[in-house]
Formats: C-alpha cells, sequence, structure tokens
C-alpha cells in the first residue's frame, strides 16, 4: 500500500497544529454573539462530564458490594507493598512473600483485637459505673447550679441529643453507599476483599497489563505511565499514613495510660484507624479519649488529655507529614475537608477512608497527562506535585 493510500492513525496526547480551514457558520450564528456561542459550547461539554460522572457514581453505588471490598484489597495491597516489594528485592520467592505478608498481618490484628477485647472486658464495668455518676452529677449540677433547669427541660435537651445523635449516625453508616448491614455481606466482602489482595500481590503487574490493552494502542504509554505515577503515590500516601497513624496512636495511648484514663489500648487502636480519614477520624477519635478522661478522672485529667490529644495532633500535621510525605500530592487542607465530607456523603465511612488516596491518585494522573511528563519520566514541574528531592537537583534532572 502507498503512503497515500495508507491509513494516518493521529496520536490523540500529540498537540495538532490549528487548523488553516474556515468554519461554515449558519445563519443562525451570525445572530447569535460570540460570547454566547463559547458559553454554549463550555456549558453542553460541562453537562456531558456532569452525566459521565453521574453515571459511573451511580454504578459504583449499585455495586458496592464489589467496589468497597475491591477499595479495601487495593488500600491494604499499597500498605504492604513498601515491605513486600523489600522482600523481592532481596530475592525471597514470591509465594513466600505473600504468605508472609499475610500470615504478618493476621499476626498483628489479631493480636492487637485480642488485647482489646481482654481491656475492655476488665474495664468496661468499672467505666460504666463512673460514667453514670458523672451523668447524675452534671444533672444534679443543671438542677441546682445556676441554670436552674427543671426536670423536664433537661429530658427534652437530652431526647433532641439522641435524636441528632442518632440522624447523624444514620447518615453516616447508611449514605448512599453505607456498610453492608447483614453479617453475610460483612463476611461476603472481607473474603472477598483478602481474595483481591492475594491476586494483587500475585500477579498484580500482570493484571495491570492485561489492563493496559483495554485502551487504544496510542493512549497505552500515557495511561501506563500516569497510572504507574498515580500508584506511587497511593503507595506513598499509604506508607506516610501507617506511619503517622502509628505514632499518633502510641503518643495518645501513652499519655492516656500515665494519665490514668482507662481503656487505654482501646483508645489507642482507634486513634489509629481513625487517622486513615484525615482530620475527621483524628477529631472523633481524639474526643472519645477526651470523654473517658472527663468522666471518668475528672474536668483537669481531661483538660491534660485534651492538650496531649492537640500536641500530638499539632506535632502529626506540622512536622511528621511535611517530614515524611515524599513525592506525594500536596493536597490543600480544604480540598481534603471537601473531598472527605463529600465521599461521607456519598459512600458513607467507606467514602471518608477512600476519598483522600482516590483524590491523590486523581491528581498525579491529571498533572502527569497534562504536563506531558509521561513521556519523559520526569516529575512534573507543577504545583501539586511536591518531592522531598533538592531543588537544585531536579534542575540538573530537567
Amino acid at each position: 500500500m502507498s503512503d497515500e493510500r495508507r491509513p494516518r492513525f493521529r496520536n490523540p496526547f500529540r498537540a495538532e497544529p490549528p487548523s488553516t480551514e474556515r468554519t461554515v457558520s449558519t445563519p443562525a450564528d451570525e445572530y447569535v454573539p460570540m460570547p454566547l456561542r463559547v458559553t454554549a459550547g463550555y456549558a453542553w461539554r460541562i453537562l456531558v462530564i456532569v452525566a459521565v460522572i453521574a453515571v459511573f457514581i451511580f454504578l459504583v453505588m449499585e455495586l458496592k458490594l464489589l467496589v468497597v471490598p475491591l477499595m479495601v484489597g487495593i488500600l491494604v495491597t499499597a500498605l504492604l507493598w513498601p515491605a513486600f516489594d523489600w522482600m523481592l528485592r532481596h530475592r525471597w520467592p514470591r509465594w513466600l512473600a505473600v504468605t508472609t505478608s499475610l500470615i504478618g498481618v493476621a499476626a498483628i490484628v489479631g493480636g492487637l483485637m485480642t488485647l482489646v477485647v481482654w481491656q475492655i472486658r476488665q474495664q468496661l464495668p468499672d467505666v460504666q459505673a463512673k460514667t453514670a455518676a458523672a451523668i447524675e452529677e452534671f444533672k444534679q449540677f443543671l438542677l441546682d447550679g445556676p441554670l436552674n433547669l427543671s426536670e423536664k427541660q433537661i429530658q427534652d435537651l437530652i431526647d433532641r441529643g439522641l435524636e441528632l445523635i442518632n440522624d447523624q449516625a444514620s447518615l453516616l453508616w447508611s449514605g448512599a453507599w453505607g456498610v453492608a448491614t447483614t453479617t453475610a455481606h460483612v463476611l461476603t466482602g472481607a473474603v472477598l476483599a483478602l481474595f483481591i489482595l492475594i491476586c494483587l500481590l500475585a500477579d498484580g503487574a500482570g493484571i495491570w497489563r492485561w489492563t493496559v490493552k483495554l485502551f487504544p494502542k496510542a493512549a497505552r504509554p500515557a495511561a501506563d505511565a500516569s497510572a504507574r505515577a498515580g500508584w506511587a503515590t497511593v503507595i506513598n500516601y499509604a506508607r506516610t499514613q501507617l506511619l503517622v497513624a502509628a505514632i499518633d496512636a502510641t503518643g495518645i495511648g501513652i499519655g492516656a495510660a500515665l494519665l490514668g484514663v482507662p481503656m487505654a489500648l482501646p483508645v489507642a487502636v482507634l486513634v489509629f484507624l481513625g487517622s486513615f480519614v484525615p482530620i475527621v477520624g483524628a477529631v472523633v477519635t481524639g474526643a472519645i479519649a477526651v470523654f473517658l478522661a472527663l468522666v471518668y478522672n475528672g474536668l483537669w485529667i481531661a483538660i491534660v488529655m485534651l492538650a496531649v490529644v492537640l500536641g500530638v495532633q499539632q506535632f502529626e500535621g506540622h512536622i511528621l507529614q511535611p517530614l515524611l510525605m515524599g513525592s506525594a500530592v500536596k493536597v490543600h487542607p480544604l480540598a481534603v475537608v471537601l473531598v472527605v465530607a463529600g465521599g461521607a456523603m456519598i459512600a458513607g465511612i467507606p467514602g471518608a477512608l477512600f476519598a483522600v488516596p482516590l483524590a491523590a491518585f486523581v491528581n498525579v494522573v491529571a498533572v502527569t497527562l497534562g504536563s506531558g511528563s509521561w513521556k519523559t519520566g520526569k516529575t512534573p514541574d507543577a504545583d501539586l506535585i511536591w518531592s522531598t528531592v533538592p531543588r537544585e537537583r531536579r534542575r540538573r534532572n530537567r
């Protein structure tokens, strides 16, 4: 076939020179101002994008019993990947690395849960008694104190508070996605997440190579490079959050134990798990620690516990995160709040948990594609990408 008759394939990621052909306008276009035509062009394109996103969210909501275990498996894979990759680089057989990773996670989780259950069984009756006494003392203060409330007014306030808590809990736990409400769904999701985790550890590269083949041939290099950059960001985010969560849990747990706050170990475990939900998780778990100190140890110990929680969180936000977060996305705090809030409204607790790593992945993919850095493999020169590599070395690399 001659060169003239051979079909030409356009690279969708290569800028094309502007066309010199004149656009044929209809008589109606002559009466429509150019700014209005431009606005209408933007409007229908935005509507198409919003429609696609809405359809995607609808499908995710309908398939939540598959999507949530998939996201859990991916996030746990990212958490295990540094240790798993270390074993592979030191020539461990892959099957042994997978087995060691799974057994290690099961041992850590099982040991922590055993200690938590033991401490709760030991201290729960005493905490319940102290809580009831503190509530009764506070109620007596409302009756005899400067507020001089009546029994009916206090009961109305309690009923309104319980109603508000129930409404918010229902919104959080049973949002558009919600968490599986039956034991069968929970067990099925856990087994599916475990199976996905094993598959990703055992043959993640092969799964990704098959996935890349779903893209058009011309778009495969860009899709592969940008997704790998996004995956590296998720791994780094998970590794950083794991270390930060461990430091938060250790600091607050030790502070609670030294102050004599009950259930210090369950509080530390809650802080560890809550740290994976930025901002919201730290506030909620810190409030639980302060509440236990208030009802069990009194006001002054609660104030000291509050100072410990705030000190640990400030140390995390201003020292640990900047030092430990390398080659990752800088997501503005406002964006984090909006993303976590939106994820919680759409998908409940899973949405709040997966919102930030998903936003980080999308951000890196978009910057990598938009900057064209997928062609060179260099760090994109954009404000949303931050690297611990010194600025002088990054200039030399470019």
